[in-house]
């Protein structure tokens, strides 16, 4: 029996002359996308939207401010890597690593990256028969050649997969067995939009050179769950930590002439509402390059969607600080945002 998930169900979303579902009461409806360029909403400068998504935008800048950080704690990782080897031939490392970055440009590396840290499958055969006419119908009207990204499955229940770097674009296994063609047309217009700018190998560089302070990150975030599993054992883990830290900030402040390497040590400190808030930020660009292409209407009503499905409340907010710490923004934030873009002339 064909279930509403089997590609093999006429009446389901993997027959691309499917009906579309409807959203819940009160969405209205939604005009499908444009199907050409010519009918894309101008920018700023008169120019279509094509010359807008593949416009090298602030967000460029701002990947390079959330890189600074996180480079400079990979360095510092490898350098007390380095002084635990050895400060003969350890330096050798520090020349490897910075050597290293060289490989992003390798695609097979690219792949394994994909795979082993951000948990990510290559499509099966059936689901790249779905996937690969409404890619297509994408790269046609962003302007883009077919084979510029490869597109991947993050196993997740949410409408958007998490933002990859490089040349590989996830969508979730949600969005991928739920929406109908249009609608999964859009949640890929998001992803996109996450690449649009000729950011595709800072981004993948930038990522490359932050493993080593991720891996610190995790260790930290592992010593804090011990220290409320085992509060003794963690509290002198931890207070060992930060008498280290606390020690290497002092001398540094003491010796240190500028005022630049000791604000990079006290990074851990203010980076990181800073890299939430530009987190956030580029989830709602990637929500306007979706809907410069035209898809911004057709977005809302996935939101909605996805709440109604899930029955999470429009409105409902966790609290202050999780928000305030969160890499994405809530869904009415992105709906909110969505809608004052749409009313726009």
């Amino acid at each position: 029996m064909a279930g509403s998930g089997d590609p093999n169900d006429p009446n389901s979303v993997w027959g691309h002359d499917a009906r579309q579902q409807q959203p819940p009461a009160g969405f209205g409806s939604a005009a499908p996308p444009p199907q050409s360029w010519a009918e894309l909403p101008a920018g700023p400068s008169g120019s279509g939207g094509a010359h807008q998504a593949r416009r090298v935008e602030v967000s460029t800048a701002s990947l390079l401010l959330s890189a600074v950080p996180w480079f400079f704690w990979s360095f510092a990782v490898v350098s007390w890597i380095v002084g635990i080897i050895g400060f003969g031939w350890g330096w050798l490392l520090v020349l490897v690593w910075f050597a290293s970055g060289a490989v992003v440009f390798i695609r097979p590396v690219e792949d394994a990256l994909a795979r082993y840290l951000f948990r990510l499958r290559q499509p099966t055969l059936i689901e790249e028969q779905r996937l690969r006419p409404i890619w297509r119908q994408l790269a046609d009207r962003a302007g883009i050649p077919e084979n510029r990204y490869a597109i991947w499955i993050q196993e997740s229940d949410d409408p958007n997969a998490t933002p990859t770097p490089g040349h590989i674009i996830a969508t979730t296994r949600w969005a991928l067995y739920t929406l109908p063609p249009s609608h999964l047309e859009t949640t890929l217009a998001h992803e996109l939009g996450h690449h649009l700018g000729g950011r595709d190998w800072l981004s993948l560089l930038s990522f490359w050179y932050s493993i080593p302070a991720r891996c610190a990150l995790i260790g930290v975030r592992a010593l804090g769950r011990l220290m409320r599993a085992v509060p003794a054992v963690g509290c002198v883990v931890i207070g060992f930590v930060l008498l280290g830290y606390l020690g290497v900030l002092l001398a540094v402040l003491t010796f240190d002439d500028s005022l630049t390497l000791p604000l990079l040590f006290l990074t851990p400190l203010v980076a990181p509402p800073i890299l939430a808030w530009l987190s956030r930020r580029e989830v709602l660009q990637a929500d306007r390059r979706a809907a410069t292409m035209g898809y911004g209407a057709t977005l809302i009503q996935v939101l909605y969607g996805w709440q109604f499905q899930h029955q999470h409340a429009l409105g409902r907010d966790a609290s202050r600080r999780s928000h305030f710490m969160a890499s994405a923004p809530s869904l009415p934030e992105r709906v909110r945002a969505l809608e004052q873009l749409q009313q726009r002339p």
